[in-house]
């Protein structure tokens, strides 16, 4: 979704705050940035969602809608008018079928809808 791209060395969209490789934090799930689930929690709901290369947010202030469960960085973030996600709850299902170590666990629409509330909560 081009969360990097709201970082200050790219269109400096954020006040204080960094958009930062999540496999470099000391105690990320993991430290590669190949496709994969990766366990989350939105919304206080623990659940995996796709993950290829995501990042954190790093200092400012921010609402957290999403952590990444194993760590406590924040995965999904609103600040101002600019929200950010750090996984990819757009996966469609040729995503998970394009590994044949995910093609079990296509969400069935599911993180269609926790974005459908990401976009709402952004633009109230």
């Amino acid at each position: 979704m081009g969360a990097y791209w709201a970082d200050k060395i790219y269109f400096d969209l954020l006040e204080k705050t960094r958009v930062v490789q999540y496999i470099k934090q000391q105690d990320s799930c993991t430290k590669r940035p190949h496709a994969k689930l990766i366990p989350v929690v939105w919304n206080g709901q623990q659940d995996q969602m796709f993950f290829y290369d995501g990042c954190t947010y790093v200092g400012g202030e921010f609402s957290t809608v999403a952590f990444y469960q194993k760590s406590l960085y924040p995965m999904a973030m609103i600040q101002n008018n600019v929200g950010l996600i750090g996984c990819h709850p757009e996966a469609n299902h040729h995503w998970f079928d394009s590994y044949h170590y995910m093609k079990n666990f296509w969400h069935n629409g599911n993180h269609y809808k926790l974005l459908n509330d990401f976009v709402e909560r952004l633009t109230r």
